[in-house]
């Protein structure tokens, strides 16, 4: 796996379909980094870390969460600098973080295949609750380039949030125009809503959570015809 450079300030690792990896995004100004998404589990943002440190890149600052799915956040544990989710974010993970210390990590492991190839091995899981939480949008100033973080209604998940890079035109929508996971539904009328946002922002640069770059006009197609 190698680390891709975007843009002039963003970075990012790809996806892997075999362990439901998706893009963790990296993203610099010149006093603060950004990254989008902690990552399945404490390999895969290590992983992440050292693709980082042989470029020169410091760690980041703060991590953004996308959603509260495990794929995106169950590595937070192990995240650097701070980690920061929308209230209803925060909320699923506590309610999983409460799940697996009463239950343990077997109705976990039975949603996905994907899920325990990451944790082969008897790799543990822990789950963390975000460092700092929010509601509706934040704009972060990472020294000369402009990040906002907003929540959007999606069809994947009721908690979605965007980040969009400013300057680079470059919008990271983690998994937010997917079906919704557990029942394979994507609504049409959480669909629209999305689109309408996205034209609202108008981006150069789609990054979905398990998909390659793409423009705009790919996005808003797929919601709408896919």
């Amino acid at each position: 796996m190698e680390l891709k450079k975007l843009t002039e300030h963003i970075w990012y690792m790809p996806y892997e379909s075999e362990r439901d990896r998706p893009n963790l995004a990296y993203i610099k100004g010149s006093k603060l980094s950004v990254a989008v998404d902690a990552g399945h589990s404490a390999a895969h943002i290590r992983e992440f870390y050292s693709l980082l440190e042989k470029e020169g890149l410091p760690l980041p600052d703060i991590t953004v969460l996308t959603h509260w799915h495990w794929d995106h956040t169950f590595a937070m544990h192990a995240a650097s600098g701070i980690c920061m989710a929308n209230t209803l974010t925060n909320e699923h993970l506590a309610e999983w973080k409460e799940k697996i210390a009463r239950e343990g990590t077997e109705g976990f492991f039975a949603l996905h295949e994907s899920i325990r190839k990451e944790y082969s091995e008897n790799k543990e899981v822990i789950v963390k609750t975000a460092d700092i939480v929010f509601s509706g949008e934040v704009s972060v100033d990472l020294g000369g380039l402009h990040v906002r973080i907003m929540q959007a209604q999606a069809p994947h998940t009721e908690d979605s949030t965007l980040v969009y890079v400013c300057e680079d035109r470059t919008l990271f929508l983690g998994d937010a125009a997917g079906s919704e996971f557990f029942t394979g539904v994507r609504d049409e009328r959480l669909c629209r809503k999305l689109c309408d946002t996205i034209r609202s922002i108008d981006p150069q640069i789609c990054v979905e959570g398990h998909w390659v770059p793409t423009d705009m006009e790919d996005t808003l197609n797929d919601l709408i015809n896919g």
